[in-house]
């Protein structure tokens, strides 16, 4: 699955006196299976660009294109249904949902979906033993750790076996051991599924594990480097 922007441009607040470009006419192209860090300061349009990329966001200028879908083009509806298909999404604050277990949490997405219970509770076994919290899947977030909830986080984000995975500041409230083991995690997803990452981020262990890095500053792309 290959992702296309072609001048994408976020603006807040217009039609004020004080208008901000987040993302300003940004063209990239991300090939399927790349593991790509995005990093500036904060402020310099990273998490807008990857809100619409994901569809959470809607631009005001320019297209997303996934493989031959206009992402742009496609109702509220349409966008619902296509990214609980094809994206994941991991959050800065791992955004589980209280009330239900790690396994439920994993579970959550493929019900969506309409998979049969079986299937739902044999691919969170499968992630969650992946993620080393097999032990832990009847335990609710309020009982894990932070890197155990992210853990649960990048769990539920590969749950429905998305093309692409997109990552804001994934590693921003964990320790080093913490950071290492989830980056590990998502390199043998890349390499084993093919699974495209897109990350958010001002982490350098992070950007030291990308193959591809875009430095963006003041909406822009600075330098788009391979490592």
């Amino acid at each position: 699955m290959t992702i296309t922007m072609e001048g994408l441009t976020k603006t807040y607040n217009p039609d004020t006196d004080f208008p901000v470009t987040a993302v300003n006419d940004v063209t990239l192209k991300v090939e399927q299976g790349e593991f790509m860090a995005v990093m500036g300061p904060s402020g310099s349009g990273k998490t807008t660009l990857l809100n619409m990329l994901g569809g959470i966001d809607r631009p005001c200028e320019g297209k997303v294109i996934i493989d031959d879908i206009e992402l742009t083009g496609l109702t509220d509806k349409e966008l619902i249904s296509f990214r609980r298909d094809n994206i994941g999404f991991i959050f800065q604050d791992f955004s589980l949902l209280p009330v239900l277990t790690a396994k439920e949490n994993v579970e959550f997405v493929m019900q969506l979906q309409g998979r049969t219970r079986d299937a739902c509770e044999e691919r969170a076994k499968e992630l969650l033993d992946m993620v080393g919290l097999s032990d832990r899947s009847n335990n609710a977030p309020g009982k894990l750790s932070g890197g155990q909830q992210q853990r649960v986080a990048v769990a539920r984000a590969l749950a429905p076996k998305p093309k692409f995975v997109l990552a804001d500041e994934p590693t921003a409230s964990l320790d080093a051991q913490s950071t290492y083991g989830l980056l590990e995690i998502m390199w043998q997803l890349n390499r084993k599924e093919g699974t495209t990452f897109i990350f958010s981020t001002h982490d350098p262990r992070v950007i030291e594990s990308a193959k591809r890095v875009i430095v963006f500053e003041d909406g822009r792309v600075a330098e788009d480097r391979r490592q």
